[in-house]
């Protein structure tokens, strides 16, 4: 599949956008969440935006696989371009109605994160970002408007002298990351975020590191991982090689650093 052009990623963002607004409706109001089988929440919110979402890359991308958290579909063949989708990546942050999640949508090809939009709908924040077309963000609002807001493009900060600023996940803190920190060679700070928020900041130069440890899935992560990468960053597991993304729904993802300026990684030892 070649590279997206701008009017498919303008499709991609306004179909994030219709998924969006029906996770507000639901966040609008008094809901109910349960449990999936592997324990995780689930609400309307994440259903709804899973149909809206399957329904919209069926028809502008016809025959492109679709491998989403709440469709629990298997590819019928090795295939090498598909999309990943979490719905509502952060559903604990929904339920504690912080604001913090996000609806992911991002497209892979040969494992790797070509194209993600990452839209966070009660922030009013859309990130999205292409190979070939860069990393980009502008407000967002689930109302129709007369005029698009304006684009502004990301870029990471550079690894300077200061304090390392990391980024922590507001409900997955764990004992792993707190021995990492311990382990810096730097003095740091930290900051909480949740879901692929973490990503968007660090592509936007808000931050400079994100350890993951613990098991994350690949829609949790790739269309941020895309965002951050056609920022200038990079994620990369603890050998310091790229992540990397199959089309198995059972699929995990190792543990991960996501790095702002690539000398992270010398710097790190990853």
């Amino acid at each position: 599949m070649p590279a997206l052009s701008p009017g498919q990623l303008d499709t991609l963002c306004a179909i994030a956008g219709a998924a969006g607004r029906e996770v507000l409706q639901v966040y609008a109001q008094p809901f109910e969440s349960r449990t999936k089988d592997d324990g995780s929440p689930v609400t309307d919110a994440d259903e709804r935006a899973d149909r809206v979402i399957r329904q919209g890359l069926a028809a502008a991308f016809p025959g492109v696989f679709v491998v989403s958290e709440e469709s629990a579909s298997q590819p019928p063949r090795a295939v090498e371009t598909f999309f990943l989708v979490d719905p509502v990546d952060g559903t604990k942050e929904f339920l504690l109605r912080n604001g913090e999640f996000t609806v992911n949508i991002a497209l892979v090809e040969q494992g790797e994160p070509v194209a993600g939009v990452v839209l966070a709908p009660a922030l009013g924040q859309l990130y999205w970002a292409a190979r070939e077309h860069g990393a980009w963000r502008r407000a967002w609002s689930a109302m129709p408007a007369a005029t698009t807001p304006a684009a502004m493009p990301l870029r990471v900060s550079p690894c300077g002298d200061g304090p390392v600023r990391v980024l922590v996940s507001r409900s997955h803190r764990d004992p792993g990351t707190d021995a990492w920190l311990a382990r810096l060679p730097r003095p740091y700070t930290t900051v909480a975020a949740g879901s692929s928020l973490k990503f968007c900041r660090i592509a936007e130069g808000a931050a400079d590191l994100y350890p993951r440890f613990g098991t994350t899935c690949p829609w949790d992560t790739a269309a941020g991982h895309c965002v951050l990468a056609c920022a200038g960053g990079a994620v990369v597991d603890l050998g310091g090689r790229p992540l990397r993304y199959g089309a198995r729904h059972d699929d995990r993802n190792p543990d991960f650093l996501a790095l702002g300026d690539a000398a992270w990684v010398r710097l790190l030892g990853a």
